[in-house]
């Protein structure tokens, strides 16, 4: 991309409004599966510009909002303990776990920092070489080949005091979760173009396949995200059911093949539990037996935690695409981003956190 501006320009807009609207001729239900996209969506008004027969509704797609309880509540005890830095990105740090965030964890004598990289995170163990620094690895598959390179940097620097918490998710068995659901009522997917930029487009044909739905790979400005519902409803209106690419100017088919390899090294494939979705069977990636020695579950276990989801918070709902966040009572009262109740509204990414931002008055 070049520049910003030619993927905001308002007649380009227009073009595709109105080709959307032209190829419209019934009621037609998309799910976007990326928290930039919706925060996209809500602040230029794209959903508001299209015809009434479309709905558009925001699915799992931030990994923040998405980390299971028992894995934030796994962080806290871990950051806790005195001889660990625990160092995370710095929108981990307000997600409320059962008791408490890793802010308080900070307050009340954690060696907590924020980092920007998972190999700032390495940087900290070598020049720390008497504590533990162990590394909060959350994200989708955009965030695992970094992840992935520090444990290899580490083992090849022989830095025995660096580990990762992993919490990776992989997008593919999410939206199969969604399809599955008694309750879906998802016809076709605006998929995360950074994701597929990494992993390619492979895993979603079967899903398009199986579930006749379309699945078309998206970018994040409004041209993008336009350009991708004019495909997608082309394809639902003209009864076909195909992965497309229409961020073509980042992703490939096979995706990043240097970056799937290392991943592939590092990493296997787990159940892992998703927020709002619960245990999900190969939707995680786990430190493979031969990094093991780098895994802080492991190398720090801790027995006894007590998990608990606050009842008030909808945010597993909002996750399935079942609520929005002004459904929710809370919703800009007692949950705001200086006091959420979920992590939805503290993520920067967050469905409750875009629509207390650009949203805020409007009904759901």
């Amino acid at each position: 991309m070049r520049y910003v501006d030619e993927y905001r320009d308002a007649s380009g807009v227009e073009r595709l409004v109105r080709a959307i609207r032209g190829l419209t001729t019934r009621p037609w239900t998309l799910m976007e599966v990326c928290g930039g996209q919706t925060h996209a969506i809500l602040r230029f008004g794209l959903d508001e510009m299209l015809p009434p027969e479309i709905s558009l509704i925001h699915g799992p797609g931030c990994p923040v909002c998405v980390t299971a309880q028992e894995r934030l509540d796994l962080a806290s005890a871990i950051a806790s303990r005195p001889e660990v830095i625990f160092a995370s990105f710095g929108d981990m740090l307000r997600v409320p776990g059962t008791d408490k965030d890793h802010l308080l964890v900070k307050a009340e004598g954690g060696d907590v920092r924020v980092v920007y990289s998972p190999l700032d995170a390495l940087e900290l163990a070598r020049t720390n070489p008497h504590r533990e620094v162990v590394f909060f690895a959350v994200g989708f598959e955009t965030t695992a080949p970094a992840n992935a390179m520090a444990v290899h940097q580490a083992r090849t620097l022989a830095v025995k005091n660096f580990s990762l918490l992993a919490a990776q998710v992989l997008v593919p068995p999410a939206i199969r979760a969604i399809l599955g659901s008694p309750e879906n009522r998802v016809q076709g997917f605006l998929a995360a173009g950074h994701v597929c930029t990494v992993m390619g487009t492979s895993e979603y044909g079967e899903i398009a396949r199986e579930h006749r739905v379309p699945i078309v790979v998206t970018g994040f400005e409004p041209l993008d995200i336009l350009d991708g519902i004019r495909l997608c409803v082309k394809q639902l209106e003209e009864g076909r059911s195909e992965v497309e690419i229409q961020y073509a100017r980042s992703v490939r088919p096979e995706g990043n093949l240097h970056a799937l390899s290392i991943v592939r090294k590092v990493f296997q494939v787990v159940p892992r539990s998703w927020r709002g979705l619960g245990p999900i069977g190969e939707s995680g990636l786990a430190l493979s037996p031969a990094y093991a020695e780098f895994d802080a579950e492991l190398r720090f276990p801790c027995e006894g935690l007590r998990v608990a989801e606050n009842p008030e918070c909808l945010s597993g709902l909002i996750l399935q695409g079942r609520k929005k966040p002004p459904d929710c009572p809370a919703f800009g009262t007692r949950c705001t981003p200086d006091t959420p109740l979920g992590a939805t509204m503290v993520s920067s990414e967050g469905t409750c956190a875009a629509y207390h931002r650009y949203r805020r008055e409007t009904p759901a």
